[in-house]
């Protein structure tokens, strides 16, 4: 008896989704392994964090497509690019990299919506707020580093942004969160 309740496309998708995750992983550690060979300790275990969640996620979607009875598919991970030249230059990669994931994760959302196949569409709505939530820490990482100086911030600045990053909490808080009490 056939116990697969993904479509075969939607389970392509989400095998590709596990594997951009995995991918998403590497990058992380690339970058904060980059980042701990540049005295930046901070910023490497900041970053060796994200690596772990990363892998987190690609677990659940391992998970989810067997729990549907679907068929999961290993994939060969590609090699993570370039390596940063700068911390500015290492956070822009890492907003790039969540934008691109957050699209592919959009797709998915589509898909399942379009395919009526609800119990994934459902799946799907925890990754939407964690890009959300991967984005906005992005973009206030980008923030943090432009006050700093961006690419001419000094070493002193560059310094207490590393001690900074080492306790930054690993998720922002979101919109849908806030309050005309607590902005």
């Amino acid at each position: 008896m056939n116990t697969n309740r993904l479509s075969s496309s939607l389970m392509k998708g989400l095998n590709d989704q596990m594997t951009k995750e995995g991918e998403a992983s590497q990058i992380y550690l690339a970058y904060a392994s980059w980042a701990s060979k540049e005295g930046y300790a901070g910023i490497a275990n900041f970053l060796f964090r994200h690596a772990q969640e990363e892998r987190n996620h690609m677990m659940k979607f391992l998970e989810y497509i067997l729990e549907r009875g679907g068929e999961v598919t290993i994939q060969a991970i590609p090699a993570p690019g370039a390596l940063p030249s700068s911390v500015q230059d290492c956070f822009n990669k890492v907003f790039q990299q969540e934008v691109s994931n957050t699209e592919a994760i959009y797709k998915l959302v589509k898909q399942s919506f379009t395919e009526e196949d609800w119990a994934t569409w459902n799946f799907m709505q925890w990754f939407v707020k964690e890009q959300t939530e991967e984005e906005t820490l992005a973009l206030s990482l980008l923030d943090k580093i432009k006050i700093a100086g961006g690419e001419k911030a000094s070493g002193d600045a560059l310094y207490n942004l590393d001690r900074v990053l080492e306790t930054t909490p690993d998720d922002a808080e979101l919109a849908q969160e806030k309050t005309a009490d607590k902005p």
